[in-house]
């Protein structure tokens, strides 16, 4: 039963939503893991949907398709691209819910990015990706 399991708090893992210059200079967004543990996190499921997140525009129904990525292994302060993001979402609110295991204890957390927090200014330098973008821990 879920109350059996006990669930620690997450600490190393991230979510960066990061912004890429591709070889014919367009910008190009991607969503990335980031472990920044030392040891490896495995079984690493990522469930992905954007929504809006008023009730005024949830009547209009803006909402993606719900995705769901799956991988093995993430190495120690390693990454992974989850999948790419099209700016039109940056104005929902974008959900990242991550499970993974440490050994036999299972980890769980929702990254979420509100509505506008997508935006110029909220760049900064993610050091371990060599690129500019919104950092969640």
């Amino acid at each position: 039963m879920k109350k059996d399991i006990p669930f620690l708090p997450v600490e190393g893992v991230q979510v960066a939503i990061v912004r890429k210059i591709n070889e014919l200079n367009a910008e190009e967004w991607h969503v990335v893991l980031i472990n920044r543990n030392d040891e490896p996190i495995d079984n690493v499921f990522v469930t992905s949907k954007g929504y809006a997140s008023s009730e005024l525009d949830q009547d209009t129904g803006q909402k993606t398709s719900t995705l769901r990525h799956f991988f093995p292994e993430v190495l120690p302060d390693g990454n992974v691209i989850v999948e790419p993001i099209m700016p039109e979402v940056f104005a929902l609110t974008n959900e990242y819910w991550v499970s993974y295991f440490i050994g036999k204890q299972v980890y769980d957390k929702k990254f979420i990015f509100v509505p506008d927090s997508i935006v110029p200014d909220n760049l900064i330098d993610i050091e371990i990706l060599g690129l500019k973008g919104v950092l969640h821990v």
